[in-house]
């Protein structure tokens, strides 16, 4: 039987294979409340819808026409038809790629599994005029605004369903001299009895035939905020004599055009709105030049549109409806057809309108390809299985190897327990909690490190760099006051990857809890975490990467202990690094009695001499826990030949004494959070 009352006064916990930073506890908890793993879910639901809108940019529908000015981060879901009937969502759910050439591009769009594929720079297809096939559970979109297909078509065969294509620039087939694409069947984009598709933010321009031909009884289409410019025929759909199609049409724009802005023909459902035409093409055969052609039998519903300069703006056949309603017709000659009542769109999905005299300016902005989209792929993890994964590990394993663009993992509010690995070779990530509040989305596992070590009892592993996380809380709830093992660390993180963030972030553990670490002894990595919780008690904030804690809140967590509750650090800086740990303009706060708990010592692992820890805690409130000689001797070597001081702090728990170094003011204007994460790459987060 152990007598754990008996406390240490030097000496180390011995070290467990793996890592950590020692074996036994110096006095064993009393059992305590087990760690809360998440909050009851009592958020409304216009609370979450208004979140939603913060997040992805998604307007909630109005019921009567309003201004609206479109977010700069865009929803990655459509609206419209193509979000009834179940919805489309595309690659979700399947791995991200990249491509950058024509092989990739043709070997990954055409692939039976879902892909979210991301086309990078230019990508001309040879032969001229070739097809890239795109098979069904498919995202085609563009990083940014130089993501282009040249000379080539997307072609959707028959059967093909859940398509979204968006961000691109589809561009050059036309076939000089052939001015109404008789000589080759060369569209940008053309699909044949196919459901659920997308077609949002792209330019097509000066292709051989058609810029989109939606043909033959294609359903659940929406294309909406895409430039179709400097072309004869743009945009037709029909090509069949059922009526079946149901299409959405909204906020594009059409320049320099002759024909088929859009030709509708055959369409159960063709909703048309807050587009603009403009800078119609003119020849001399103004019968063929028109904006909107409802054609067959289509029931077509134009709103809120802007025609500027257009011969023959609206016409119906006079087997179609067509009804128009709050659109402004600027210099417009020839037909205005009405007819019938074709239908109510809002029978079949909400929507909001902006107004007509607003939509040049809107769609001059916000049509074609964009800056953002593409540059952040979205990956959505639920628990109850409405996103995209279920686990968070399942969306990491979804990022390929290599990743080179900001992918958001973004987190529904719930109880996910799990261990999650982000592997060093899947950077650019973001963890986005979306519950209300940090403690509604809690990704928690019970491993101690009996098991594997301090990375085996992790329950969230970083190896990456450029990771961020928002909005979580992490937990290791195992409970060591009912275990008797030699290895009871528990870590709720650890990183070993540069440049990671945490902001609005919750670690709760005992010993160990959060290890910021570093490949090896001699890498510099550098962790910033602000507006964070962190509570535990033995060494439960430790590790050898730069790490700046900012605005944030420690509790150290009571042992029983009159005496020796723990350690808040045990840095293990190396030597040549001047930047250790940096806990500034935060509070520190314990349930400990008073002069019961250290700020730290100096942990060198596996007795590693280069090891020299360097921990500033400045500008910080100390609870009267805190010990007056706060800094102990770890594993035989003194705390002071560790880098330990203090600067500016307050509370009962920061009284001088002979014991804890101070920080002179010279120093302390070279021991900043910008000197502490700038490194030579000029890193600055704390500054975003």
């Amino acid at each position: 039987m152990r007598l754990w009352g008996i406390v240490p006064l030097r000496g180390h916990l011995p070290a467990v294979a793996g890592g950590g930073t020692g074996g036994h506890n110096p006095t064993r908890r009393r059992p305590r409340t087990a760690i809360t793993t998440a909050r009851a879910l009592t958020a409304t639901a216009a609370l979450l819808a208004t979140l939603l809108t913060l997040l992805t940019g998604f307007h909630a529908p109005t019921a009567q026409a309003q201004p609206q000015t479109p977010a700069k981060t865009w929803s990655d879901k459509p609206d419209g038809f193509a979000a009834a009937a179940g919805g489309t969502t595309g690659g979700a759910g399947g791995k991200v790629v990249t491509v950058r050439t024509q092989q990739d591009l043709t070997k990954y769009a055409a692939a039976p599994d879902p892909y979210t594929i991301r086309i990078a720079g230019s990508i001309t297809v040879d032969p001229f005029g070739s097809d890239i096939v795109v098979a069904s559970n498919k995202t085609l979109i563009g990083v940014g605004t130089t993501a282009e297909i040249v000379h080539g078509e997307l072609h959707l065969n028959p059967g093909t369903h859940n398509v979204i294509i968006r961000n691109l620039t589809i561009r050059d087939s036309y076939v000089e001299g052939d001015w109404n694409g008789k000589t080759q069947d060369f569209d940008a984009i053309q699909m044949d009895t196919v459901h659920h598709v997308w077609i949002d933010h792209n330019t097509f321009t000066h292709m051989g035939d058609g810029l989109l031909d939606i043909r033959k009884d294609s359903d659940y289409i929406t294309v909406s905020w895409n430039v179709f410019k400097n072309h004869n025929k743009a945009f037709g759909l029909g090509w069949t004599d059922n009526v079946t199609t149901n299409i959405t049409v909204h906020h594009n724009w059409f320049t320099g055009i002759k024909q088929r802005s859009p030709s509708i023909d055959n369409a159960a459902h063709a909703h048309l709105y807050n587009n603009y035409l403009s800078a119609q093409y003119r020849d001399e055969d103004p019968v063929w030049t028109y904006g909107n052609w409802s054609r067959g039998r289509t029931k077509m519903v134009i709103e809120n549109s802007y025609y500027d300069g257009v011969r023959n703006p609206y016409q119906a056949d006079e087997t179609a409806e067509l009804v128009q309603r709050g659109s402004i017709a600027r210099d417009t000659s020839g037909r205005h057809d009405t007819r019938g009542d074709a239908f109510d769109p809002r029978d079949f999905y909400p929507y909001r309108l902006d107004p007509a005299a607003a939509v040049p300016a809107l769609v001059k902005k916000f049509s074609g390809p964009q800056s953002r989209l593409g540059t952040d792929t979205v990956l959505r993890v639920a628990a109850d299985g409405s996103g995209d994964f279920r686990t968070v590990q399942a969306a990491v394993d979804a990022v390929p190897a290599g990743n080179d663009g900001r992918i958001t993992i973004a987190i529904a509010p719930g109880t996910y327990r799990e261990q999650v690995r982000v592997p060093a070779d899947k950077p650019y990530l973001t963890f986005q909690g979306t519950g209300p509040d940090r403690g509604d989305t809690v990704i928690v596992h019970d491993t101690p490190a009996e098991y594997g070590g301090s990375t085996g009892s992790a329950t969230v592993l970083i190896a990456a760099s450029d990771v961020t996380a928002r909005h979580l809380t992490f937990v290791n709830d195992f409970d060591e006051a009912a275990h008797e093992l030699k290895g009871e660390q528990a870590l709720a993180m650890k990183t070993t990857g540069d440049r990671i963030v945490f902001t609005d972030t919750a670690f709760k553990g005992n010993q160990d809890t959060l290890m910021t670490d570093s490949p090896k002894l001699t890498t510099v990595s550098r962790v910033y975490l602000r507006d964070a919780y962190i509570e535990g008690d033995v060494d439960f904030i430790y590790g050898r990467a730069t790490t700046v804690i900012e605005r944030s809140t420690i509790k150290a967590l009571s042992r029983g202990s009159d005496s020796n509750n723990g350690w808040i650090t045990a840095a293990s800086t190396w030597k040549g690094n001047p930047y250790g740990f940096l806990i500034t303009g935060s509070r520190i706060v314990s349930d400990a009695p008073d002069q019961s708990f250290h700020l730290g010592r100096p942990w060198h692992p596996g007795g590693e001499p280069d090891a020299i820890a360097q921990v500033l805690i400045r500008d910080t409130s100390l609870p009267a826990a805190i010990k007056s000689a706060p800094w102990t001797d770890m594993g035989g070597f003194p705390w002071q030949e560790a880098r330990f001081s203090e600067y500016r702090n307050t509370g009962p728990g920061a009284a001088p004494s002979a014991d804890r170094p101070r920080m002179t003011d010279a120093d302390a204007a070279d021991h900043e959070v910008a000197d502490y994460l700038a490194g030579s790459d000029g890193w600055a987060p704390q500054t975003h």
